[in-house]
């Protein structure tokens, strides 16, 4: 997996597919918004990288890129990691409105 002076990547534990990797700073902190400029640039250089492994890898057809940030956002590990979560056609019935159905109420907004 890649590194730099800032950040390192690992496979996620438990993927939600095949592929889901995370990038995490090496400084602990538990925020994005607690990294520095710096930080924040060697988490988003790891993530293209990466992104160019897991084509080569698993030809994924898309991408959802995220971050849960406090409790209420999800954030169980309190240290920043940036999941790269590869998608495949098929691999759910219906993807239109990726990251937002963390609100399954308000996710299909094309619906209503």
């Amino acid at each position: 997996m890649a590194s730099n002076d800032l950040a390192i990547v690992i496979r996620d534990g438990f993927p939600v597919s095949p592929g889901h990797t995370l990038i995490i700073p090496k400084r602990h902190v538990a925020s994005w918004f607690d990294t520095t400029p710096e930080e924040q640039r060697a988490v988003i250089d790891l993530l293209a990288t990466v992104k160019r492994q897991l084509d080569d890898e698993y030809s994924p057809a898309g991408y959802n890129i995220g971050i849960n940030d406090g409790p209420a956002a999800g954030q169980t590990v309190r240290h920043l990691h940036l999941h790269l979560i590869p998608r495949y056609d098929g691999d759910t019935e219906d993807p239109r409105g990726g990251v937002r159905w963390v609100f399954p109420h308000r996710a299909a907004y094309w619906k209503e």
